[in-house]
């Protein structure tokens, strides 16, 4: 049997995962700096509509490479080369086909895209030209050798995919960045973008072939097994709807009846929040294999205790950067595109609490990926999606801006969450725990909204320039919220177990810290 190195190869993705995420953070938010000041709000707002229309789009994918990845592992595992070959085939012919039904759809939507926009479209701007010019991009990165990416995430190889994306993201970055300064033209913006993901296909598909050379797209797959790939995908089916429409609906919505300047503005608040939840996932996705192993070979029971210790790290990191949200949101706007373009400290509230509401909603999301209960879950993201673009469409029209941030929380707290709880707790962890493990949940949230409540009246007292406000806000948010869960959980199991988890994975530096502090 072939044995991959999975402790190297975790380290590796990891580090090189960390290293991408921040990167594409740091960099978009360089571009959405230049395209504000150098082109203007509205050209935002159009990125973002376009992006968030594609995403509907890629429902064709329906999950195709996440069953076909997992498919591969098992020979991998046995060395038949034979199988992956054949494997490749079909996926190859499965992308193939995926990218002609999103031209095709693509090409039919063309008529209605000025109705997705209310306002604001920037003059000389065709609309249809720059929609089609995003289509080819989208449709191409399937064509073009998209296959080539399933052999290296089958071999735990993904930092390869990171390293071309952080070689070819320079590249689009800065013929962009040129092309803004030098021609101040759209179009040529969105050619750079196409050519670059035609570069990124291309450079993955060099090194697999050069990692993996006997790897070629040949041979044929069994029916069965090709029934057992669909019957994944359709289990699939449900949660790549659910997540495209919450990901999308908000912005499609915002366009539609608020126009394309106020969505340029959501979403300069909503990348702040983004950037912030994407460190914490790259952070918990390392759990994943961990977690999943447990629920194999541990019982419920010890499962359930490490829920508790996993619940608690997220209200402490989660309670923080909320409450950093909450103090240093609305000075770091200012300084970054001023006033003219900033939500009032009204909509700041509603954006944090879907922050902290999302990290809850991922970690019961891990579990259940970890644990592989998609069938059993396959209703549930689509029906709260469904939810959240319905209450869009009615509370747009009421309260506008407001309306979209309540419909998302409100679909996850009233929908998503209750459901995944009770899949949980019938799957994976004994049903008597649901209800105390719910209380836990309401204790912790009154700790954080306290934090959250002491902190900002302090921060609220400070006022000088932005950037000394924004220092002094973040040292008060540093030690407020921290000395406050310290006072509040300091005496409970989870705390030390959680400090246990920590030291170890720190080599006992945390300790030694602590009772320097007199503090253990």
């Amino acid at each position: 049997m072939a044995k991959i190195e999975r402790t190297k190869n975790a380290t590796r993705n990891i580090i090189f995962g960390v290293i991408l995420k921040i990167y594409q953070i740091l960099v978009p938010f360089l571009m959405r700096t230049a395209m504000i000041y150098l082109m203007g709000v509205q050209y935002l707002g159009l990125n973002s509509l376009f992006t968030s229309v594609l995403q509907v789009l890629n429902l064709a994918e329906l999950g195709v490479g996440s069953a076909m990845v997992y498919s591969m592992y098992k020979p991998i595992a046995e060395d038949d080369e034979a199988t992956i070959c054949a494997l490749m085939k079909l996926y190859r012919t499965y992308y193939r086909v995926i990218g002609l039904v999103i031209a095709v759809v693509g090409c039919i939507l063309t008529p209605f895209i000025p109705y997705l926009i209310k306002s604001d479209v920037p003059s000389g701007i065709n609309i249809y030209i720059l929609y089609l010019l995003n289509l080819c991009a989208t449709v191409l990165s399937y064509w073009l050798f998209a296959y080539k990416n399933s052999i290296l995430q089958a071999h735990q190889r993904t930092d390869v995919v990171s390293k071309v994306a952080i070689i070819t993201n320079t590249i689009q970055y800065g013929l962009q960045i040129l092309v803004l300064l030098a021609f101040h033209n759209y179009y040529i913006y969105v050619i750079v973008a196409l050519a670059t993901q035609a570069l990124t296909n291309i450079a993955t598909a060099v090194c697999a072939n050069k990692l993996y050379p006997k790897f070629k797209p040949q041979g044929s797959v069994d029916k069965a097994q090709v029934q057992r790939i669909n019957q994944r995908i359709r289990d699939l089916f449900t949660s790549k709807i659910g997540g495209i429409i919450y990901d999308s609906a908000d912005t499609i919505v915002i366009s539609a009846f608020l126009g394309l300047i106020v969505l340029a503005v959501y979403q300069n608040y909503f990348y702040i929040l983004n950037s912030i939840s994407g460190l914490i996932t790259v952070v918990f996705s390392a759990c994943t294999a961990g977690i999943g192993n447990s629920i194999v070979v541990e019982s419920k029971e010890k499962n359930y205790q490490d829920l508790k210790k996993f619940t608690f790290i997220i209200t402490w990191i989660a309670g923080f950067c909320s409450v950093c949200l909450l103090c240093i949101y609305q000075p770091f706007m200012e300084l970054w595109v001023g006033k003219d373009l900033m939500l009032s400290l009204s909509a700041v509230v509603c954006f944090v609490v879907y922050f902290f509401v999302r990290q809850f909603n991922a970690l019961f999301n891990l579990y259940k990926d970890a644990s592989g209960m998609w069938h059993e879950d396959r209703f549930r993201p689509l029906a709260a999606a469904l939810t959240n673009l319905v209450l869009n469409l009615i509370l747009v029209q009421f309260i506008g801006i407001y309306g979209i941030l309540l419909s998302t929380v409100l679909a996850i707290l009233c929908v998503g969450m209750p459901w995944l709880l009770h899949n949980l707790f019938t799957v994976i962890f004994e049903k008597k725990h649901m209800w105390p493990y719910i209380g836990r949940l309401a204790k912790y949230c009154l700790v954080v909204l306290f934090s959250c409540v002491v902190t900002y009246f302090i921060c609220s007292r400070i006022s000088m320039g932005l950037i000394p406000t924004i220092l002094v806000r973040g040292v008060i948010c540093i030690i407020v919220p921290n000395a406050i869960y310290y006072l509040a959980f300091r005496n409970t199991d989870e705390y030390n177990q959680a400090l246990h988890l920590a030291d170890n994975m720190m080599k006992g530096k945390i300790n030694k810290v602590l009772v320097k502090l007199g503090m253990n």
